[in-house]
C-alpha cells in the first residue's frame, strides 16, 4: 500500500506541474486556484490513505484557499 500511495502522490504532482506550466494565458488568481487544488488533492490523498472523497475534498479546499490567496 505504501508504494501505491507514493505512486499516486507522484502522479498527481506531475499532473499539477504539467497543467500549471501550460496555463500561460491564465490570470495569477486562476493559477493560484489550480495550484491550490492540486496541492490540496495530493494532501487529501495522503492524509486519508488514498480515499477518493479525501482527494476530492482536499482539492476543493485547496482550490478555495488558492483562489483567496490571489485577492
Amino acid at each position: 500500500m505504501n508504494v501505491r500511495m507514493h505512486t499516486l502522490t507522484t502522479a498527481l504532482a506531475i499532473c499539477v506541474l504539467a497543467g500549471a506550466s501550460g496555463c500561460s494565458t491564465m490570470s495569477s488568481r486562476d493559477k493560484n486556484t489550480a495550484v491550490g487544488a492540486g496541492i490540496g488533492a495530493v494532501g487529501g490523498a495522503v492524509l486519508t490513505g488514498g480515499s477518493g472523497i479525501g482527494t476530492v475534498g482536499g482539492a476543493a479546499i485547496g482550490g478555495l484557499i488558492g483562489n483567496q490567496v490571489g485577492k
